[in-house]
């Protein structure tokens, strides 16, 4: 890793030709190396001006004018990285943007790495890790979920939580410590019964967020959803219906598509990824057999599987419904299912209502499987579906502002973390000594430390911080 003594610069906002670009710089000489290459229209000293300040002038190249620019000096600890910070906001040619970084460096700036700014942020105690990593996630969101939930993050909810279970855990380990160089007067300074109180909450808190890593990761990722069905029921027809555009080539010949068709809309504020497959059915041809393998191989990936069926195919076969869904049952029993009697405009409102009727009481008795009625030609029930999707996802918790986990790295440390403090509540149950407690402990403290940062190695730095972008 580099050594954080060096002043760093970058750009911050993103490459390319437009309006305004910011040029980020931080660190020890970050402001007298933006002194040497800025001129103030008022003639100021900028590295006697006072911090959050901007200031209006030149980018000097000796003599040059390069740009006319806005100069905003943050003096540390009072900025985002907690050292000097200089930000100059120069117009968006991709050249001065150049010509600024370049004098820049000439003058004793070093090129960051992708996410310096942030880690120096760390390192300065200006946040957390788990904080550090909640920045990336927010660059990152493309819906109203994500955003939330690493808005949440960023503000330390998370870590918080975790700082708070690992201090009294803490607290109690020095008292058994502190048991431990008393042990010829068999002394003991941690209450039992009170640290039994505190492992049993822990592990609660811990189980809470553990299974709140399902939802988190689907409100970060997006909830990718396979639909699928026999040839020319429609699915293509629906895909374009949920986007509301032509995304898919519609035909009434069967088998049109031979490949996966995906894109991704939000509902409700989460994403879902759509993903349109080739009818199943036996067939002779090789491109259209590859593609009904494709299809199998998007269920196993989808968490809800779309299944469409004609309406009027189960008014005719009373019995196909229940064969072909408990044939996708068996297959995947844990999948959440939504059955659709796709052209249900072709079929009376009497037949309707009796299908419908049929069809709820079979469905309402199978777990994570629900039915609707709908026509993606003519858009009827489309939007009952978007709702009975968004029922698929655990949408109250982020409305209530839990704390969910959404980082597959935390998702690891806290599994570790409870496996800990199961040996922990073990070793209550069975009067061990405090000397034995006092290992279990230390692991789950450890486990906790990695969450937040508070043990931390280079590797560990390197491989969070490599995914960030340069300029953050």
């Amino acid at each position: 890793m580099m050594t954080h003594d060096q002043t760093i610069a970058a750009l911050a906002t993103p490459a390319g030709t437009g309006a305004i670009a910011v040029i980020r710089l931080s660190g020890t000489k970050a402001i007298s190396i933006a002194s040497e290459i800025f001129r103030s229209v008022s003639g100021k000293e900028l590295s006697l001006q006072p911090t959050h300040t901007v200031h209006l002038g030149n980018i000097m190249d000796g003599e040059r004018i390069v740009d006319e620019v806005l100069v905003t000096v943050f003096k540390g600890p009072n900025s985002y990285t907690g050292e000097d910070v200089v930000e100059i906001s120069c117009h968006g040619s991709h050249y001065i943007q150049q010509e600024i970084i370049q004098l820049a460096l000439k003058h004793g700036c070093r090129m960051a790495n992708a996410g310096e700014f942030t880690l120096r942020a760390f390192l300065n105690a200006k946040m957390d890790l788990s904080q550090a990593e909640a920045v990336a996630d927010l660059i990152a969101s493309d819906s109203a979920a994500s955003h939330q939930l690493a808005i949440q993050q960023m503000r330390g909810g998370f870590s918080s939580e975790i700082k708070k279970l690992r201090e009294e855990l803490l607290n109690f380990a020095s008292l058994i410590e502190l048991e431990l160089d008393f042990a010829e007067e068999d002394v003991e300074f941690a209450n039992r019964t009170e640290f039994q109180r505190l492992v049993n909450r822990i592990k609660h808190v811990l189980k809470r967020l553990i299974d709140s890593f399902a939802t988190g990761n689907v409100l970060k990722n997006g909830i990718p959803v396979a639909i699928v069905g026999e040839p020319n029921v429609g699915k293509s027809t629906l895909l374009n219906a949920l986007l509301n555009e032509d995304r898919a080539i519609v035909s009434d010949i069967a088998g049109t598509t031979r490949d996966t068709i995906e894109d991704e809309i939000s509902i409700g504020g989460v994403s879902f990824r759509f993903i349109d497959t080739a009818g199943i059915r036996d067939t002779q041809d090789t491109i259209e057999g590859l593609g009904i393998k494709k299809t199998f191989e998007k269920m196993d990936q989808a968490q809800v599987v779309v299944f469409l069926i004609e309406a009027e195919k189960l008014i005719r076969e009373e019995d196909f419904f229940k064969v072909e869904i408990e044939k996708i049952r068996n297959k995947y029993p844990q999948k959440a299912l939504l059955v659709i009697a796709n052209k249900a405009d072709r079929i009376s409102e009497d037949e309707r209502e009796q299908l419908k009727a049929e069809l709820e009481s079979y469905t309402t008795t199978k777990e994570k499987c629900g039915f609707l009625l709908l026509s993606a030609k003519t858009g009827m029930g489309v939007d009952s579906l978007k709702e009975a999707l968004l029922e698929y996802v655990n949408t109250g918790a982020l409305r209530n502002d839990e704390t969910i986990v959404t980082n597959s790295r935390h998702y690891d440390a806290l599994l570790k973390a409870l496996e800990e403090i199961d040996k922990v509540q073990a070793g209550l149950d069975s009067n061990l000594s405090g000397d034995l407690l006092a290992i279990d402990i230390r692991q789950a403290l450890y486990h906790f430390g990695e969450i937040t940062g508070e043990i931390s190695s280079d590797d560990l730095l390197g491989n969070i911080f490599a995914n960030f972008c340069i300029g953050k």
